[in-house]
């Protein structure tokens, strides 16, 4: 429980939840807001405005009950005295936590920086023309090789927008081969190929974006 609990804490599911005093001026108060309650979760949310590391500090204190000598007495919600989680922090606990982010992208974090290198968004691939020379990055979500693909290998990356495809042919993979089966994020450089609405890029060249310390995963050769 005390784990759940904490994990919870991390990614932010327990910041609105809080017991406010005011609300224990005797011990038969019911929890009521206005004129009706709403949920328990609301009647529950905290007068102090908590970020996930002042979850984890009121989380720890729950895990160790006073004991039956203090029981009876309400202990408010405290601020923790450290300090809020920064994009980084929160991304690395979103993904240790659920798998994924439960909130932007972490290429979305970059692409300011994306923008200058002039690496496109996956949702504008299909907005340009057959032949044309890209740059494109993201997340690897997928890495196929099929029997029949002749050791041709297919990558899946996800950015902020959705998600492009890159086609590594057999040389250039035996030249990157760590590189392309162990990074988590890619930059792929290529002829962007648009045959009948299926849109892909084939690779000239890949090179590892180093832009997050977050545990992503990928279906890989399946």
């Amino acid at each position: 429980m005390k784990d759940e609990r904490n994990t919870l804490a991390e990614i932010g599911e327990l910041n609105a939840i809080g017991c406010p005093a005011r609300k224990f001026q005797n011990s038969d108060f019911r929890f009521r807001i206005g004129k009706a309650p709403q949920s328990k979760i609301y009647n529950l949310k905290s007068e102090i405005a908590f970020h996930r590391r002042d979850a984890l500090w009121n989380a720890g204190a729950a895990a160790n009950p006073s004991g039956p000598l203090l029981e009876g007495l309400f202990e408010p919600d405290n601020k923790s005295p450290l300090k809020m989680m920064n994009d980084e922090e929160r991304l690395v606990a979103d993904f240790r936590g659920t798998g994924m982010t439960i909130g932007p992208h972490p290429m979305a974090y970059h692409r300011a920086y994306m923008d200058r290198m002039r690496v496109r968004k996956a949702i504008e691939l299909s907005q340009l023309p057959s032949g044309r020379k890209v740059r494109t990055a993201g997340c690897v979500i997928a890495r196929q090789r099929p029997g029949t693909a002749r050791g041709f290998v297919f990558l899946s990356l996800e950015d902020e927008t959705g998600i492009s495809n890159a086609i590594i042919t057999p040389d250039l993979f035996q030249q990157n081969r760590l590189l392309l089966t162990a990074e988590q994020f890619l930059m792929v450089e290529g002829t962007l190929q648009n045959q009948d609405g299926v849109i892909s890029i084939k690779a000239s060249s890949v090179s590892p974006l180093h832009i997050t310390q977050a545990e992503t995963s990928s279906h890989d050769f399946h």
